[in-house]
């Protein structure tokens, strides 16, 4: 059925969509350095307090005991997950109720990247002078500053995108965080954190690990400012009103969204569907992401710089999974390209239990040659995982209307943080039960095997409805 000529016309603004993305540039940015080097900051510092010795002098000697503070690492890990888990809904559910003169989401965007970027360079900082109270007070400060920035800056989008342009426009946003993720991935090949912890104690130089976190942090204030000064929330949902209003007719939902009546069963089984794969598939993704340095410089013995171009090749092919999954969605429908997106990384994890340290000494340090095959495993699992996370965000979305954006996108980021709560402690307690790496592959592809079982079986593939007058490439607006 043709629509009325006077219906607006759907089209993604993608200039407006691609600025939207410097919010998603500095969550993007902030994550890849806290990943890849706090884990190892903790590994090193708890090795120091239960063994008198570095962890490079533990990996020289008894190999064996860095497994066993794993699960301590795990821990901490997890504790700054748990605040997130508790203060993400809060931040979502304040901000979608926030009404100032700059917007509901933007104030809570500048507070939280400011005091996170001041507090940030003070992580490395105290990790060098063996401060653990202090390293791990800041950690705390920088994750529960992010959580007021993370929900409100995800939720702009959705708040001025009509609903059937979310996956594309999710795409874009996704693809500008990576560019955040690369900026943080170059320095870590400049500035290798195996040529710290390998060094000896009078030798470790404080700017190695602490310019990554400056210059972090510099870049989060300036993508907040960018955003600040070229979006105008107010302006910009009261020129959008009518498309948003279309943009609910044509919701791929199974039931008509009514905020007057509770939500119905049938999508609400839909989107505790979606939240419980979610939850697995992060514990899956999480478990790599947060243990893939130690993975790297403990068990393959490889310099650091090595997880550097994992990430850029990783990062690669998620930049075409997300600039894809748009109109791969659009062909086979949402539940199709994520069950697609899981299997893709299931095969990826299956692959990596082969991997094996070389053996060949390259490195400065006596470190081995990086497995070619771990590469392979990146990108797959890299395209894979974007196809997943490109379509499950707007998905989740899709089941509430826009008063309530904030308190779903908190729903979205309950259950990826409640997975990353549990998942670093539950693989710590493997690591140091089974000693041995090999355990991280196998227990992410295991995950990953189940909530591809759980998304294929549980989630309905609901299309939504297609609009005559614009069709692909008509429905991007560059102005």
């Amino acid at each position: 059925m043709k629509q009325e000529p006077s219906a607006p016309a759907l089209r993604l603004n993608v200039r407006r969509t691609a600025l939207i993305g410097f919010a998603f540039f500095g969550i993007l940015l902030l994550w890849q350095v806290y990943d890849s080097w706090c884990p190892t900051f903790l590994t090193d510092i708890f090795a120091r307090r239960m063994y008198n010795l570095s962890s490079a002098e533990l990996k020289a000697g008894e190999p064996d005991k860095i497994l066993n503070v794993q699960w301590i690492v795990g821990i901490i890990m997890a504790c700054d997950n748990l605040a997130a888990l508790i203060l993400l809904p809060i931040f979502g559910h304040l901000s979608d109720r926030t009404h100032t003169r700059i917007g509901k989401r933007m104030p809570y965007i500048l507070v939280g990247t400011f005091v996170s970027a001041v507090a940030f360079p003070f992580v490395p900082l105290f990790f060098h002078q063996n401060n653990i109270v202090g390293m791990v007070a800041m950690m705390a400060v920088v994750l529960m500053f992010m959580m007021m920035y993370r929900n409100p800056a995800v939720a702009l989008m959705p708040d001025i995108t009509p609903k059937p342009l979310r996956a594309k426009a999710n795409g874009i946003i996704n693809i500008m965080g990576y560019f955040g993720g690369a900026a943080a991935t170059v320095l870590g090949i400049f500035l290798k954190l195996s040529d710290y912890i390998n060094a000896p104690d009078a030798a470790r130089q404080v700017w190695i690990i602490e310019i990554p976190f400056i210059v972090a942090s510099v870049l989060m204030v300036i993508s907040a400012l960018v955003l600040f000064f070229t979006i105008r929330e107010n302006e910009i949902e009261e020129q959008m009103r009518d498309e948003l209003a279309l943009g609910e007719q044509l919701a791929a939902v199974e039931t008509p969204i009514d905020d007057d009546k509770p939500m119905s069963k049938a999508n609400r089984n839909m989107l505790l569907a979606i939240l419980g794969a979610e939850f697995l598939w992060f514990m899956a993704d999480n478990a790599i992401g947060t243990y893939i340095g130690n993975y790297v410089i403990y068990y393959l013995n490889s310099v650091s710089s090595s997880t550097m171009f994992l990430t850029i090749l990783g990062g690669l092919a998620s930049v075409i999974g997300f600039a894809t999954a748009g109109i791969i969605a659009d062909r086979i429908g949402r539940k199709w390209t994520i069950t697609t997106g899981l299997a893709m990384s299931f095969t990826a994890l299956v692959l990596m239990c082969f991997v094996a340290p070389s053996g060949k000494v390259t490195g400065a340090h006596g470190e081995y040659a990086f497995p070619s095959l771990l590469f392979v495993v990146w990108v797959i699992k890299g395209y894979g995982m974007a196809l997943v996370h490109n379509c499950s965000f707007p998905m989740v979305v899709e089941l509430c209307s826009a008063k309530k954006i904030g308190r779903f996108t908190g729903y979205y980021y309950a259950a990826s943080m409640s997975a990353q709560t549990v998942t670093p402690v539950l693989l710590g307690l493997v690591l140091n039960a089974t000693l041995a790496w090999r355990a991280l592959p196998i227990y992410s592809s295991m995950l990953l095997a189940l909530s591809c079982l759980v998304f294929a079986t549980l989630v309905k593939n609901i299309k939504a409805k297609k609009l005559a007058n614009v069709k692909g490439l008509e429905a991007l607006d560059g102005d």
